[in-house]
């Protein structure tokens, strides 16, 4: 349900706003509520548009996101943005973590568009299939994972990998002091994501080293603003999260440099992300239905207007690194083959970006 169903056109909000509802488990629904199964609306024609994508205002129909709550602001600014010229259109936004979105909403069916924070993952791809969806992978932008700690904890600036499963890892460190002799005999407060969030996924992945070998004694939500107020409130506590987060509130908390292996200490930033200097910077997704965007005018106008954006401003001030020009254009050309009865269905994965192409943070397991 909308946050104010009775609007409707959803005012504009700000970047506070944006990521102030971007953990919680938040439906925005523009122009009245919604539900169903995205497959309905439009005219199935799958007609496209072109140029700029904002829309000519006549498409109406129905759209329906969930997933990452790292990706959620941008879905969510990106919907507010496309029904401004298509009032008609209902968008919902939903932040359920990556793997809650592709297992309980886009996999069975009851989404049209899944926000990923990671890849795709076999079991996932295969479930999708045997479901007869096939998911079509589009990179809308990249982030730096951010590791924060509080104002007070002066004892700590750059952590490294190792340090990092060592607090993190099964059967964690207790006390700071468990890690480096010079910090303090205090236990630590942890918070971070659910195990269904794709930034688990990442971190686990990328840091740890075996999917899953996260310790469980810790504080896990989806709601990021949890883990910020979390960090905020003790001194002895550390979380991680998007970045977007960690540069909205780098007045209440201290975002950690991180040292990925080679001695270098590289703080989180657009830019360092961007460089690919950062060790922790990853890409962000968009897996699209394909039977949605083929026979969902709704869903198509729609995501071509998300892509032909992903390269704006929009996404640097909601704090993630654009996507480039190059994605942009691949992306649309997907979009033009699925629609177009293209051969996206031929591979099975309908994946788009290898994600190499840019000077944009790529997807690393090494998190070079």
């Amino acid at each position: 349900m909308a946050d104010d169903p009775s609007k409707t056109r959803v005012e504009a909000v700000s970047r506070r706003e944006l990521l102030a509802t971007g953990g919680a488990a938040v439906a925005i629904s523009i122009a009245g509520c919604s539900g169903g199964n995205g497959g309905e609306g439009g005219n199935g024609s799958g007609g496209s548009s072109s140029g700029n994508g904002s829309g000519s205002g006549s498409v109406s129909g129905q759209v329906i996101i969930a997933g990452s709550s790292t990706v959620y602001p941008i879905s969510q600014a990106m919907a507010e943005e496309f029904q401004r010229e298509n009032p008609d259109v209902n968008i919902s936004v939903d932040s359920t973590g990556t793997g809650g979105g592709f297992e309980n909403a886009f996999i069975p069916g009851d989404s049209d568009i899944n926000g990923a924070s990671r890849e795709i993952s076999e079991e996932e791809q295969q479930a999708a299939e045997e479901n007869d969806i096939t998911p079509i992978e589009m990179q809308v932008g990249s982030d730096a994972l951010t590791f924060a700690v509080n104002n007070n904890a002066d004892w700590v600036d750059c952590v490294t990998f190792e340090e990092l499963a060592q607090i993190w890892g099964p059967n964690g460190a207790q006390q700071w002091s468990d890690v480096r002799d010079d910090w303090p005999d205090q236990p630590f407060e942890l918070y971070g994501p659910a195990t269904t969030s794709g930034t688990f996924d990442f971190f686990t992945e990328t840091v740890i080293g075996e999917g899953g070998s996260h310790r469980s004694d810790y504080e896990s939500t989806e709601q990021d603003n949890i883990i910020v107020q979390g960090i905020e409130g003790s001194e002895n506590a550390m979380g991680y999260f998007g970045y977007a987060y960690y540069d909205e509130n780098q007045d209440r908390i201290k975002g950690l440099s991180i040292d990925g292996g080679n001695g270098s200490c590289v703080e989180p930033s657009l830019e360092t992300a961007q460089a690919g200097d950062y060790p922790l910077a990853r890409p962000l997704f968009i897996y699209v239905s394909e039977s949605s965007l083929q026979e969902n005018q709704a869903v198509e106008e729609f995501v071509r207007f998300y892509i032909n954006n992903s390269s704006s401003d929009l996404v640097s001030e909601i704090g993630y690194v654009p996507a480039n020009e190059s994605m942009v254009e691949e992306n649309l050309s997907t979009i033009d083959e699925v629609v177009g009865g293209g051969a996206s269905g031929d591979s099975g994965n309908a994946s788009n970006n290898s994600n190499d192409d840019s000077g944009n943070a790529s997807n690393n397991s090494s998190g070079a």
